[in-house]
Formats: structure tokens, C-alpha cells, sequence
């Protein structure tokens, strides 16, 4: 017992160490997960088991969705059909206040949700929204906060990179129920920036767009189907149980490539460097489950789980408040790591604690998402906070303050879905994922 807690406080300090020496996330768990491996076992028994607990974890026919749809994001984010969700949405924005930030909210969702990357949304919706925003009066910041803002929204809208890792870390929680369940509150985020804008836009006076014909309306939406009908095919295939998540992120894959080329806006020529892209992001992905497989073991061993439940039961046996407890150290995690290694450290120490108070697990996984996915646009790591502001040629302060009001709807959002469970399971239950 004495070794398990010895290799419990060399996991966690050997982690904060390499973090603040600013070593990257993946390497920093996979290092201090060996050397807590050293406390409990010989040298030769811990690189062994280091090794095969590493390979199990990227074992998995699950996980061969995620470097499928992250090539299909690749392949829409440079294939032209961000662009023609933008004209959908600018049409469905309609005559709002501030139309172009409510066009950006929904090209998000719509892009998000096709790509699964909220990183890949603020870029794309931004480079083509900046600078029909800054033409039409727009404040610059304010139009990076709108972007940054409804940009995650696609971690939740399927299909979703993190809720396939959550599934996978959660024991095997139904990926199809998992993504039915991810729309609501995804949509709720997006009504939630859509509100935020159209006040603000208001009191500043920003332009409405002009009333768009019939006729060009129609064809927009025409020229959008074929993108939109990649979230149907894939989804609505899943769902029925025509392909599993992985086959069906290799269809993405195939339409996605076939649409591009149909646009003639990808050529043969530019396959190497799309793939590059996509093994880049792929590896570092697998690469942090991995070595975070490698730590969910040490802290099973060590039972820091088992642990920290005991000490929250200890302290409250309020449901209401240990939720509140899970959100804030959640949405504390999220501001400095990466929702992959994130989901993958602390699912297994709460999961837990929510099931023994009948919390339902698909439930749970999206509020965990949710959590993990306001952290991407917070400082001091959130990427898509990154990238939105670089779009936008900002510095990161001067996006911080127009982020605020969003942040905050965002979180009462956040609220919403952990003490409401239908906004979860509605959809699920509706299609008979879950009963």
C-alpha cells in the first residue's frame, strides 16, 4: 500500500513538473506514468508493462475512426465546402442583427459537425467570415469572439472525435447513443452564442443582410445539400446499424474525397500533403491515448480512483453538489489540457462516483465533452482560442474581453445539460439507443 501511494504522488508530481517546464502533454504523462511504474514494479517488468499496456490501449478497431474522420475533416477543410455551408447559413441567418456573427455560429455548427474538429471550424469559417465582417463594419474582436466561441460546438454535433474516445475509455458506452445524445446540448451551445451576438450586435448597430431572392436562396442550398448529406449518410448509417462508427468514417472519408473532386477543388497532386496533415494530427491523437492508457493503469493500481471517491462521498452525499464539483475541476482541466488525455484521465476516477448515483453513463460522457470542450477556448492552452484569434490577426487579449458574455452563456448552457439528463438522453431514448 505503501508503494501504491508512493507511485500515486510520482505520477501526479512528475506530471505538474513536466508541464510547467513546458514539455508537451503527451510526453509529460507517458514519462511520469514509466516512472511511477518504477515504484511498483522491477525496471524490466515495468517497461513491459508500460509497453503492453501502450499497445492495448491503440489496439482498438474503435479508435481507427478517429484518423478516419480527422482525414475527412482535412479533406472538407481544404475541398471548398466551407464556403458553401457559409452561403447556407448566411441565407438561414435571414435579416437577424448582426447576421454575419449569426452566419458564423451556424457555418460553425454546420462545418463542425461534418469535420468533428472545433480547431478546423475557427479555421475555415473564420479565414472566409473575417473579412466579409470587417467590410460590413464589424469589430474585429468581436467578430474573432463569435468564431472562437461557436466553433466547439462540433465536438458534440456527430460525429465526434472525443465522444469515441469516451466510449472506448467508458467501458464501451454505445458510440451511436453517444452521438444521438451530443445534438441537443450541441445545438443549445450554438442558440446560446446566437443570443449572445444578436444583443450585443443590437445595441451596437451592426447591419442585418438584404432580403435574398427565392431563387438564389434556393440554389444556395442546393449547392449545400451534398456537404450536408455526409452527416446524414454517416450517422443515419450508424444509427440504423447499416456500418459501425469506424466503417462509417471511412465512407466520410471516400464522400468527402469524391465531393472534392466533383468541386475540383482538391487534385491528385495535393493528396500527399493532405494525408501528411492528417498523420500529423493522427499521431499526436493516438500517441496521448496511448501514454494516457499507460496512467489510467498506475492510477487503477495505486486506487486513486477508488480514492478521491471516498473523499468526495466523504464530504457531501449532495448529487447536486459533487456535479458541481466534477464541472469546476473539469473546466479547470480543460484550460491547460487537451480533451483527449483529459477524458482519458478522469473518466475512470469519476465515472464511477456518477454511476453509483444512478447517473446514466451517456449522460455523464456528454457533460464531460461539454466541460472539456469550453476549455479549448479558454487560456492558457485553449487551441481554438489559438487559432480563432490568429485568424482574425488579434492577440489573444484583445479576444479575451468580447469572450466573456459567450463564456458565460455558455456555461449556464453547461448547467443545463448536467442537471437536465433529457437534454441528453431524449434523442437516444427517442431511437431506442438506450432504454
Amino acid at each position: 500500500m505503501v508503494s501504491a501511494g508512493i507511485a500515486g504522488l510520482i505520477l501526479f508530481a512528475a506530471v505538474a513538473f513536466f508541464l510547467i517546464i513546458g514539455a508537451p502533454i503527451s510526453i509529460s504523462v507517458g514519462i511520469a506514468s514509466v516512472l511511477a511504474m518504477f515504484s511498483i514494479l522491477d525496471p524490466e517488468n515495468a517497461l513491459q508493462t508500460s509497453a503492453q499496456r501502450m499497445f492495448t490501449g491503440m489496439n482498438s478497431f474503435t479508435l481507427l475512426a478517429i484518423p478516419f474522420f480527422i482525414l475527412a475533416g482535412v479533406i472538407m477543410n481544404n475541398g471548398g465546402i466551407a464556403m458553401r455551408l457559409v452561403n447556407c447559413a448566411k441565407v438561414l441567418a435571414g435579416r437577424m442583427p448582426g447576421s454575419l456573427a449569426q452566419t458564423n455560429v451556424l457555418a460553425n455548427m454546420m462545418f463542425g459537425s461534418i469535420s468533428g474538429s472545433g480547431v478546423a471550424a475557427a479555421a475555415a469559417v473564420g479565414s472566409t467570415m473575417a473579412p466579409m465582417q470587417e467590410k460590413e463594419g464589424y469589430d474585429r474582436a468581436f467578430s474573432a469572439a463569435v468564431n472562437i466561441a461557436s466553433a466547439p460546438t462540433g465536438m458534440l454535433i456527430p460525429p465526434s472525435n472525443t465522444l469515441i474516445v469516451f466510449s472506448l475509455v467508458s467501458g464501451g458506452t454505445s458510440i451511436a447513443a453517444l452521438f444521438m445524445a451530443g445534438y441537443i446540448p450541441g445545438i443549445l451551445w450554438g442558440i446560446a452564442c446566437m443570443i449572445a451576438a444578436f444583443i450585443i450586435a443590437k445595441r451596437r448597430g451592426y447591419k442585418s443582410n438584404e432580403k435574398v431572392p427565392f431563387k438564389v436562396a434556393l440554389k444556395v442550398f442546393i449547392d449545400a445539400i451534398p456537404s450536408l448529406l455526409l452527416i446524414i449518410i454517416v450517422i443515419g448509417g450508424i444509427i440504423l446499424g447499416a456500418f459501425t462508427a469506424t466503417e462509417g468514417s471511412a465512407i466520410a472519408v471516400v464522400y468527402a474525397l469524391l465531393l472534392s473532386f466533383i468541386y475540383r477543388t482538391i487534385k491528385i497532386k495535393d493528396l500527399p500533403r493532405i494525408l501528411i496533415e492528417s498523420t500529423r494530427t493522427t499521431a499526436i491523437v493516438i500517441f496521448l491515448i496511448g501514454v494516457s492508457t499507460i496512467m489510467s493503469w498506475v492510477m487503477s493500481f495505486t486506487g486513486i480512483p477508488r480514492l478521491i471517491a471516498d473523499t468526495l462521498l466523504g464530504f457531501t452525499d449532495n448529487m447536486i453538489i459533487i456535479l458541481i464539483i466534477m464541472n469546476i475541476v473539469l473546466l479547470i482541466v480543460g484550460t491547460f489540457m487537451d480533451p483527449t488525455p483529459a477524458i482519458l484521465i478522469f473518466t475512470p476516477i469519476f465515472l464511477p462516483i456518477a454511476l453509483q448515483f444512478g447517473m446514466d453513463p451517456v449522460h455523464f460522457g456528454i457533460m464531460v465533452v461539454f466541460n472539456l470542450s469550453i476549455g479549448t477556448i479558454t487560456p492558457p492552452v485553449g487551441p481554438v482560442l489559438f487559432v480563432g484569434a490568429r485568424v482574425a490577426k488579434l492577440k489573444i487579449e484583445q479576444v479575451i474581453r468580447p469572450l466573456i458574455p459567450f463564456f458565460a452563456v455558455t456555461v449556464v448552457v453547461l448547467l443545463l445539460v448536467t442537471y437536465i439528463p433529457d437534454l441528453s438522453l431524449w434523442l437516444p431514448k427517442l431511437l431506442g439507443l438506450i432504454e
